[in-house]
């Protein structure tokens, strides 16, 4: 029986996993934090159809047999490579003995304090997207005051496509994810008037232009093309937004209940750790750079470690388990060489 471990238990590391231990490898999932998930756990709905993050989680995760053995709390301490094998070592000084590495390390939410501009961790009624969803999980989106808000603006791109902070890609899924949001607050609270400040809204895949057109023709969500330049708080704790309508070319200034940060994705921050110990080398952006982006998209410059999901770049969750099965494939394809 080969083994195989995989680093990160996300939904590209469980995937995998389900799909390695069902060919009769014995598989160990590592996974750094106390439940297996990832992203997508702290998720309450999911676009463009509205179906619950838990749902699909669950389907994932019972797809794992006895063979995939998750080890929680866990992190890779040492790599190294002894004969053909690799020989890790874990927190807690476990050791394992592996035949193959994948990596699903997936990716960091970019840190919306780095953007001070745009007030968050400063003032009360600034949050991020990943705040708001678990408030829907909640059912709770209220302001710091307790009451509903009766103005709301979602800013685009805080973290992606932005030079100053080292970030130049799109993240791929937060215009889709501003405009889902959007909707789903029109939906809590109907007479709330909703705003999206965009740069260029890139809805490139099925059924995301109907989600954006059905934000308009249905929720009458309010869609300002042109970045916010600075937020501030006036007496009452509403946010003051400065901000330029490219389209109409005027400056504008709105004043809202509460403001939604879309954070993008950004490299993982352990990954730099793996690199270091397993020869792996990253990207311009930080992601992890694969053999080649055409045809070997899962492989990385080290014989016997492979990549799988956001940790080699953005990704939506449909292409994320793509490539997790792909990854396995190749992965069982290199242990019966």
């Amino acid at each position: 029986m080969k083994s195989i471990a995989i680093i990160g238990a996300g939904i590209a590391g469980i995937e995998a996993a389900s799909r390695l231990s069902k060919q009769g490898h014995k598989v160990y999932l590592i996974e750094k934090n106390p439940e297996i998930g990832g992203h997508v756990a702290q998720w309450d709905r999911l676009f463009p159809s509205q179906e619950e993050a838990e749902i699909v989680l669950n389907d994932l995760i019972k797809n794992l047999n006895n063979r995939a053995e998750v080890l929680f709390n866990s992190e890779v301490q040492h790599c190294g490579k002894k004969d053909r094998q690799f020989e890790i070592i874990l927190t807690g000084n476990k050791n394992l003995l592996v035949d193959v590495i994948l990596v699903t390390t997936g990716f960091d939410t970019f840190r919306a304090q780095r953007k001070e501009e745009y007030g968050y961790g400063i003032y009360e009624n600034v949050i991020t997207s990943t705040d708001l969803e678990q408030m829907f999980k909640k059912h709770n989106v209220v302001c710091k005051n307790g009451n509903p808000p009766k103005r709301l603006a979602f800013v685009h791109c805080v973290g992606s496509r932005d030079e100053k902070v080292g970030n130049r890609h799109c993240s791929k899924v937060c215009c889709a994810t501003a405009v889902k949001q959007a909707c789903e607050i029109k939906e809590l609270y109907p007479d709330c008037e909703v705003f999206n400040l965009y740069m260029d809204l890139r809805m490139f895949d099925r059924h995301f232009e109907d989600m954006y057109h059905e934000a308009q023709s249905k929720y009458y969500v309010n869609f300002i093309r042109g970045r916010l330049s600075e937020a501030g708080e006036n007496k009452d704790h509403q946010v003051v937004l400065k901000t330029e309508d490219t389209l109409a070319g005027k400056p504008l200034k709105l004043t809202v209940d509460l403001l939604v940060l879309m954070t993008g994705m950004e490299a993982c921050d352990t990954q730099k750790t793996l690199n270091t110990k397993l020869g792996l080398r990253s990207d311009t952006d930080g992601f992890l750079s694969t053999k080649d982006v055409f045809t070997q998209n899962n492989f990385s410059n080290t014989d016997g470690v492979f990549f799988a999901g956001t940790c080699t770049g953005p990704k939506t969750i449909p292409e994320t388990l793509a490539d997790a099965r792909a990854a396995a494939s190749l992965v069982n394809a290199y242990l019966m060489s």
